[in-house]
């Protein structure tokens, strides 16, 4: 995946678009710069500061979950930070006004109008923090077995999973539901959307060329960067990405490029980034929608893929490793969680409604939860989610 920035290189400068008028106009044809890189008068237009920070707060705090000596109360503080609390190790964390919890399940497109999904789905989260301090901290030395929660060894002396009563990890169903209820449904459902993109006089000042006031971007280029920012802003350099840069979307994208059957997705996502930025520039918005729904299609391709991926190799360690099968299925878990944050392409809603989600997860955690899970129902959910999506599961499913 190193190799992805070299290669975005060469055939980033060839991406365009040409915009047809009813006329024949071929004008608005519009070409991509080889990287993510935009300036007006000598300066960079692209910032993304706010998505940064998040990301790595998000990282921290993943880090505070899996030890046995955070508090609950460190916990929460770190989840909604306050301005000016030292809950991070880096000071500039600390200093900063944004949290990660006000921007899970925040959308324009998905959640302004329903606030009441938008809380339920906060008080998930809320919940697997609670349950980590008060149920698998609390058994942290204990051997888990079905109905108790503690911890359960791999074979041969491998890693140690701390896990529920019914086999779950609480921290990695956070860190992969995240991946959608923050990263992606900020990506594809607000700032990529044209409620956002679009509001307020953002489309005569984009046309004018009026910039926002003591920046040197407009608010519509700055709202399409910080989309970038939440699969990006982690890079040593954003403007040339080359993934695995934390561990939430970026790692996660390089792993689903990584499957020959899905290679093509990273330069898919990071050209369409780069040509629909263009086109704002270029004042042409029908471009810029284009390529908001390639993104929308890619991105949410991402969990769907890496949920068959967990639910299959879970299958395949079910009776020689429950250890190791437990921690497939929780990371399976936190997937099909991000399911609900998908986009289906030029529609509003997204491929699994929260519901149909709820109802899977369900599944997986009936009666003992992953100790009585069946190879059947892990084939029967992962049909279901490739079905939707367009592949088949032995695509997504670990190479033999």
């Amino acid at each position: 995946m190193k190799k992805l920035a070299l290669s975005l290189l060469i055939i980033g400068g060839v991406v365009t678009s040409c915009s047809n008028d009813d006329d024949g106009d071929t004008s608005n044809l519009i070409v991509a710069p080889a990287t993510y890189n935009f300036t007006r008068s000598g300066n960079s237009t692209v910032n993304f500061g706010g998505q940064t920070t998040r990301i790595q707060m998000a990282e921290e705090f993943i880090s505070a979950l899996k030890d046995n000596n955070s508090t609950k109360t460190q916990l929460n503080a770190m989840f909604a930070h306050v301005e000016g609390e030292n809950d991070f190790s880096d000071a500039n964390l600390n200093a900063s006004n944004k949290s990660v919890r006000s921007k899970v399940a925040a959308s324009t497109d998905y959640f302004s109008a329903n606030t009441t999904a938008s809380n339920a789905i906060k008080a998930d989260f809320d919940g697997f923090i609670g349950a980590q301090v008060d149920e698998v901290f609390l058994n942290w030395s204990t051997n888990a077995s079905a109905g108790n929660a503690g911890q359960l060894q791999q074979a041969g002396g491998g890693t140690i999973r701390y896990i529920n009563e019914k086999g779950l990890e609480y921290n990695q169903a956070f860190a992969k539901g995240l991946i959608g209820a923050l990263m992606m449904d900020q990506i594809l459902n607000n700032y990529l959307s044209p409620a956002v993109l679009d509001a307020g006089t953002n489309v005569a000042d984009n046309d004018a060329g009026t910039i926002a006031s003591g920046k040197d971007y407009t608010t519509m280029e700055h709202k399409w960067d910080e989309a970038y920012g939440y699969l990006y802003g982690n890079e040593a350099n954003p403007a040339v990405p080359v993934l695995e840069a934390d561990q939430f979307l970026s790692e996660y994208l390089d792993r689903v490029e990584g499957d020959t059957d899905f290679s093509g997705i990273a330069a898919n996502v990071y050209d369409a980034f780069k040509l629909g930025r263009a086109a704002i520039v270029a004042k042409n918005y029908t471009v810029r929608n284009q390529q908001a729904e390639i993104i929308r299609e890619n991105i949410s391709k991402i969990p769907a893929v890496r949920a068959v991926f967990y639910l299959q190799a879970g299958k395949a360690s079910l009776d020689t490793d429950k250890a190791k099968a437990f921690h497939a299925l929780s990371e399976a878990y936190g997937f099909i969680y991000s399911l609900q944050f998908t986009r289906q392409p030029n529609a509003t809603v997204p491929y699994f409604t929260k519901a149909e989600v709820d109802a899977y997860l369900a599944q997986l955690m009936e009666g003992n939860g992953f100790w009585d899970v069946t190879a059947q129902t892990l084939d029967t959910i992962s049909d279901g989610i490739s079905a939707k999506f367009g592949f088949t599961t032995a695509q997504a499913a670990p190479a033999n």
